[in-house]
């Protein structure tokens, strides 16, 4: 079955910087676009970042363009959000995505919290 697992998050000051990662299994990772979404308590989960599924493609929010790098390793079937330049309203549960035709599989979630 479809796992997503991400790991890296924490308390972070404003200004830093985090990596996140996702180790993905179950299904052929490479074949796949995925996503990095967030969720901050009170809003609604947002797409963070896209990459394509062999990497060459990506997309960012708005929010995050220029501090964010998503990208991938398909040879170890994981999925990366460097987070530069973090600011407090980063403050999210971070989670990876992927959809398989009509299917939504998500991980966990990993906690990142920027404060000083």
């Amino acid at each position: 079955q479809v796992q997503l697992v991400e790991s890296g998050g924490g308390l972070v000051q404003p200004g830093g910087s985090l990596r996140l990662s996702c180790a993905a299994s179950g299904f052929t990772f490479s074949n796949y676009a995925v996503n990095w979404y967030r969720q901050a308590p009170g809003k609604e989960r947002e797409r963070v970042a896209t990459i394509s599924s062999a990497g060459a493609y990506t997309n960012y929010a708005d929010s995050v363009k220029g501090r964010f790098t998503i990208s991938r390793d398909n040879a170890k079937n994981t999925l990366y959000l460097q987070m530069n330049s973090l600011k407090p309203e980063d403050t999210a549960v971070y989670y990876c995505n992927v959809w398989r035709g009509t299917d939504a599989y998500w991980g966990q979630g990993t906690q990142v919290t920027v404060s000083s």
